[in-house]
């Protein structure tokens, strides 16, 4: 067992530094925000979706674009707009008089990496469109299924809920979404630099190429293998079931962001340099796995408790496992 340990460990070591070079690429590009690039990082190693809401000019875009560049994805960008309709983002058939036969004709989210920049400006039809495609890695247009290329990223933006103009997207969509992150402001010495324009040396199309898109898929295989003891499945359900069963939430976290708790722990514990998940990477991403999963009742309104506040209550109040290491 000891000798089947170190050699997990050992691989895990191998392509730790290769992880490394990728974040430092990015973080050449996006100031003072280690923290979210390591978010994001995590959940692209966990083969999960990014939602970012924050307000224009924090560097969203940039972020999306640096990830591309660094792991050589085919990216593809789209500005969703109330005209936006379904059919541009999924494509359409068009038929051809000369053979009698229709033809798919692929739309800009069969790539790698499709950024859905400010998803919340558009129809909730056309937001739904994307369900599919983020949950079976495929689009059917006409009755036929087309797999979008391997791995699948979806990192979109939003604008704050306040914003004019806006549709929220439905329960649904949202449970699609791995994390939730939000980037806010650079502080004042980063900001100090960006107005001087140092941050722009390197522009994000510029961010040096560390991976290739088959090494990528290597290393979310690798993450999948992360050791989890059974005390902290037990401890990441005990989670869940907590969000479910407070009074201020009307509906709490569902399996899906059980499972997507789990992967993102693996996927931090490699970043760490480990091969096994501690009950730390748990209480790190739980926050944002499960932030948007959450749907408050009018107690917390009243109350004006947030759901940032309840999960945090909730990893203070569930006890840690002390064991979580193979036997």
């Amino acid at each position: 067992m000891d000798g089947i340990r170190a050699d997990r460990n050992r691989q895990v070591r191998a392509v730790y530094d290769r992880a490394q070079e990728v974040l430092r690429e990015v973080r050449t590009v996006v100031k003072g925000k280690d923290t979210c690039v390591e978010k994001a990082f995590s959940a692209i190693l966990a083969g999960g979706h990014i939602l970012i809401e924050d307000v224009p000019g924090v560097g969203k875009t940039t972020l999306a674009v640096a990830f591309s560049h660094a792991m050589a994805l085919e990216t593809h960008r789209v500005q969703f707009t109330p005209d936006v309709q379904p059919s541009d983002i999924l494509g359409f058939s068009m038929y051809h008089k000369d053979t009698g036969a229709f033809s798919y004709h692929p739309g800009p989210v069969m790539c790698n990496l499709f950024l859905a920049d400010e998803i919340n400006r558009t129809s909730p039809k056309t937001q739904s469109a994307l369900l599919e495609v983020m949950e079976e890695g495929a689009v059917t247009v006409d009755g036929e299924s087309h797999p979008v290329p391997a791995p699948f990223i979806v990192m979109a933006t939003q604008n704050p809920r306040g914003s004019a103009g806006t549709q929220l997207l439905p329960d649904s969509q949202l449970d699609r979404f791995m994390i939730t992150m939000r980037m806010g402001y650079p502080d004042m010495e980063d900001e100090v630099e960006i107005a001087r324009g140092r941050s722009q040396r390197v522009r994000p199309r510029e961010v040096r190429q560390v991976l290739a898109v088959q090494e990528l898929l290597e290393l979310q295989n690798l993450v999948e293998q992360i050791f989890i003891h059974d005390n902290l499945y037990k401890y990441i359900v005990r989670l869940s079931e907590a969000t479910r069963q407070n009074n201020y939430v009307e509906l709490g976290v569902s399996p899906r962001g059980t499972i997507a708790c789990t992967r993102m722990a693996r996927a931090r514990a490699f970043l760490q340099g480990r091969s096994y998940v501690i009950p730390e990477d748990v209480a790190a991403v739980f926050p944002d796995v499960a932030v948007h999963r959450l749907q408050l009742g009018t107690r917390a309104r009243v109350a004006h408790v947030t759901a940032e506040v309840v999960l945090e209550q909730i990893l203070q109040q569930e006890k840690q496992p002390v064991s979580y290491m193979r036997n």
